[in-house]
């Protein structure tokens, strides 16, 4: 799997399956990491205390319905660095020097025409699918990018989930570049993409809403 890195790799079995697990839907209760992992509670419990002991998650108290509060797990900043973030260093400090020399237009211009690039190389293998397939294709190549994308149908059309961002530090500095990404989305898939959730702003995915006009492209 693309989501498994050399980092993640060293955590075998239920442990890294737990770290997966909270990178696509933190924060989680033992009780419910249990419930979709389907093992029992005690087991969790004692790989959430070995991971803990690592640094690689914490946890705090949170009020779930009625009752009194439970404690729930997300990853550190160590653990989130367990997931890819290809080149995100020597990125930032490439492209800080291209805002040195050439101000901050020639930075956003190098993604706009990265994602130009993209947007060419994936409309032949897009051309005449219909909409699920170009979804589907999509959320493959951002996941071999180190996004952990994924989709599904939902009312009106698709939503896209991003649960990892691979050049965070980037995109913290340089919004552009999200909205680079947006636009692409629009040209490549031929849609309405919509926004909903954004991991820079402290949302736990980038998630976007994509529909068509014409309700055949749905099919």
């Amino acid at each position: 799997m693309s989501e498994i890195t050399p980092q993640l790799a060293t955590h075998k079995g239920l442990r890294s399956e737990v770290l997966l697990v909270l990178k696509r839907a933190q924060p989680l209760t033992a009780r419910e990491l249990s419930e979709r992992l389907g093992v029992s509670a005690n087991a969790i419990r004692h790989h959430l205390k070995e991971l803990e002991a690592e640094s690689l998650i914490v946890y705090g108290r949170e009020q779930r319905g009625v009752g009194a509060p439970t404690f729930a797990y997300r990853l550190s900043a160590r653990g989130e660095a367990l997931f890819p973030r290809r080149y995100e260093q020597a990125l930032t400090q490439l492209l800080g020097r291209v805002v040195e020399k050439n101000g901050r237009s020639a930075a956003v211009e190098l993604f706009e025409q990265h994602f130009r690039d993209l947007t060419e190389k994936a409309r032949s293998q897009l051309a005449q699918a219909p909409a699920s397939e170009r979804v589907e294709l999509i959320s493959h190549l951002l996941t071999e990018a180190g996004y952990m994308a994924e989709w599904q149908e939902s009312a009106g059309g698709f939503r896209l989930s991003e649960h990892n961002c691979a050049m965070r530090a980037v995109a913290e500095r340089f919004p552009e570049v999200c909205e680079a990404e947006q636009n692409f989305l629009r040209e490549v898939l031929g849609g309405v993409v919509e926004r909903r959730a954004h991991i820079p702003s402290g949302c736990n995915a980038c998630e976007y809403a994509i529909s068509f006009t014409d309700k055949r492209e749905q099919s």
